[in-house]
């Protein structure tokens, strides 16, 4: 059945997972930025999204996996669109008679090309209207931060493939820094640590769990704790279950953190004179997967002398925020970009 009347959407398009918001509904997709196909060439898809992910390391050798993104762009351009149609028409339907107005994500610091490649796909997935909105403005509306009065908002949202640190006021970023360090990279330098040090490897997913298992992301404050980690023998490819210390892997993310706590370091640095006491007062806030790194807001809050605050659904905030924007889509002016 063809639907006349179709809602604006947000779409939150992630390094590892994208969200679709639905105007009124709120978030209704929310699945890994994987594509499974057959072939190194073929355009066969065998799966998208949670079936994809269900499928990583269990298919036949002849199976591929591709992720469409990398450090918050679009790495695949084909890919990225086949997964962007599928998710859209998951949300609303395939069949309408009107194209739908969308609200799209996209990290502060890509290039034109980049950017470019994310409004090309939404264009040929079958959008009328796009804007674009920048992920930290989207977090910090998300989080429910007063970005529209005449005061500063500090929000760092820490994503998979990108950390954006901004400073937010009056409907707009006053000032911001993004970084391709993030969530991802966190769990890189643990697969190397345990490669390194232990001979083993690991799935990326066992690499994310251990990075929420760390009882405290500083290394000197970590106690003594032992988790039980599996994966394959380096050598001999065989099952291998080892014992790793965590103060150890606290020690193993520090180069990826300090390159976060430059970021906002870099921000702070910067700040109009006029906007010092809001944040002294209201603090920073933390967004994004890898906020609830236990206690990253400790560490935060010491290193700058600031109030730190997680967000309440901190890896939804970027898609809340965006979907608040679809909600209101008309409010939004001219600043979007017209698609016929």
């Amino acid at each position: 059945m063809v639907q006349f009347v179709t809602p604006d959407i947000a779409v939150d398009i992630g390094t590892n997972n994208t969200r679709v918001y639905v105007k009124n509904k709120g978030i209704v997709v929310n699945e890994p930025s994987i594509v499974i196909v057959r072939g190194d060439n073929s355009k066969r898809i065998i799966a998208i999204g949670d079936s994809a992910e269900e499928m990583i390391g269990r298919a036949a050798a002849d199976v591929r996996v591709v992720h469409p993104l990398r450090d918050g762009v679009i790495v695949d351009y084909e890919m990225a669109q086949v997964m962007l149609h599928y998710f859209v028409s998951k949300a609303i339907g395939s069949r309408y008679f009107f194209r739908p107005r969308m609200v799209v994500t996209m990290p502060g610091k890509v290039s034109k090309v980049e950017r470019r490649a994310v409004i090309n796909a939404m264009e040929h997935i079958g959008t009328r209207q796009i804007f674009v909105v920048e992920q930290a403005f989207a977090a910090a509306l998300g989080t429910g931060l007063p970005v529209y009065d005449p005061q500063g908002s500090f929000v760092v949202d820490i994503g998979a493939g990108t950390t954006e640190v901004a400073l937010v006021s009056m409907g707009g970023i006053v000032l911001s820094h993004s970084i391709r360090v993030a969530g991802n990279k966190i769990d890189e330098a643990i697969s190397g640590y345990l490669k390194k040090q232990h001979a083993i490897l690991v799935t990326d997913r066992v690499a994310e769990q251990l990075k929420m298992d760390i009882a405290d992301v500083r290394a000197d404050k970590n106690p003594e704790h032992i988790a039980v980690v599996r994966g394959r023998d380096i050598a001999t490819g065989m099952p291998l279950t080892v014992d790793v210390n965590m103060a150890r892997v606290s020690e193993a993310i520090a180069d990826p953190l300090k390159e976060i706590l430059a970021a906002i370091k870099w921000v702070l640095g910067r700040i109009p004179p006029e906007f010092a006491a809001d944040i002294l007062q209201n603090g920073i806030f933390l967004t994004g997967g890898s906020a609830a790194l236990p206690s990253l807001d400790a560490m935060i809050a010491t290193e700058f002398g600031v109030p730190v605050s997680v967000a309440r659904d901190a890896g939804e905030c970027t898609t809340l925020g965006a979907g608040y924007m679809a909600d209101h889509f008309d409010m939004l002016g001219g600043a979007g970009r017209d698609n016929g």
